[in-house]
């Protein structure tokens, strides 16, 4: 089972240290690892060095372009028959590859795919919370891969599948910073090419590490829903909806209390009660369910202010695609 395992990196060489060495703690070894550096001013090429001679390793180092357009770049370059896409802030559980190959020779007719994200034991606080907010039934994480989808699956480029054919036959990821993996599921499945969900090929993902970096990322997410919706019309759905009923409900509870209506701001002291309770048991720390309350505050603000924000520049100002990122992917 060739299996190309292909990785853009920016800035992030004790990651991709991580990333290395859990892949030699495979049960299966890849068949090929391809880190693309994206114009990093902090390059991993002596960490590459340091494991060229135990894993099958090719490093390439380009111009900054985004992640998308690096994954492209490395997959031009693989010679597996699959394409296996990472972050480079993910950590592989030995089984990862097992798991993959063995559903793969199971149901050959898949040629797309992937698989959930967890945190570790040994991640921050932090970075605890901030995987409780992305995965949580009680946000809008529940649809990331969980065995049971609100729509069809649509892998993450952090953990992502392809078949060679399929790539082929779409041209892979377009130049959109954000949103590009999903443009790319929607791509595919009008392609008519199958998709799949692998429960048991799970990675550990770290994302952020700080609530700053957090909020960035987030309120690019949003801004891409927009893109999204005019690139693909239909493709809004109404949970997408729900981090900027959210924001504005909040705002609104805030005025309420000044004007003597206590009912709004109780109705999220209730839900945001829910999060510190679920969050505490599931991850048994008190400090990780407080943090899970900033982290799920951070997450369903900063998604629905990103989303306002690309719809009044896109749909009332008639601004082009790529207006809303005026900033760096990386920044």
């Amino acid at each position: 089972m060739q299996l190309s395992l292909i990785v853009p990196v920016y800035n992030r060489p004790d990651e991709v240290e991580e990333l290395l060495a859990s892949l030699l703690a495979q049960q299966r070894a890849p068949y090929e690892v391809i880190l693309v550096e994206d114009g990093s001013t902090r390059p991993s090429r002596e960490v590459a060095r340091a494991y060229e001679d135990r894993l099958p390793l090719r490093y390439f180092e380009k111009p900054n372009s985004g992640p998308g357009l690096s994954r492209n770049y490395g997959a031009q370059r693989a010679q597996g028959r699959y394409y296996v896409f990472l972050d480079s802030d993910c950590v592989l559980p030995p089984g990862y590859l097992a798991a993959l190959a063995a559903f793969l020779a199971e149901h050959p007719q898949t040629d797309v795919f992937g698989g959930p994200d967890r945190a570790r034991a040994d991640f921050s606080p932090i970075q605890k919370a901030i995987n409780y907010s992305m995965t949580s039934f009680l946000t809008t994480g529940g649809i990331r891969g969980g065995k049971r989808q609100m729509e069809k699956f649509h892998p993450r480029s952090f953990n992502m599948g392809l078949s060679r054919r399929a790539f082929e036959a779409t041209g892979g990821f377009s130049a959109m910073r954000f949103g590009e993996d999903i443009d790319l599921s929607i791509r595919l499945r009008a392609g008519g090419f199958s998709t799949a969900l692998i429960p048991g090929a799970f990675v550990y993902h770290k994302r952020r590490s700080t609530f700053r970096q957090f909020f960035k990322q987030i309120f690019n997410s949003g801004v891409a829903r927009i893109n999204l919706q005019l690139k693909h019309p239909g493709t809004l759905r109404l949970v997408h909806l729900f981090p900027f009923v959210f924001a504005l409900g909040w705002a609104m509870a805030l005025l309420g209390l000044l004007a003597g209506w206590p009912w709004l701001a109780g109705a999220y002291l209730l839900y945001l009660l829910a999060i510190f309770t679920h969050s505490t048991l599931l991850n048994r720390s008190l400090r990780v369910g407080l943090l899970s309350v900033v982290s799920s505050f951070i997450q369903l603000t900063a998604y629905g202010w990103g989303f306002a924000y690309a719809a009044w520049k896109r749909w009332v100002l008639g601004r082009g695609a790529f207006a809303s990122f005026e900033r760096s992917f990386y920044d």
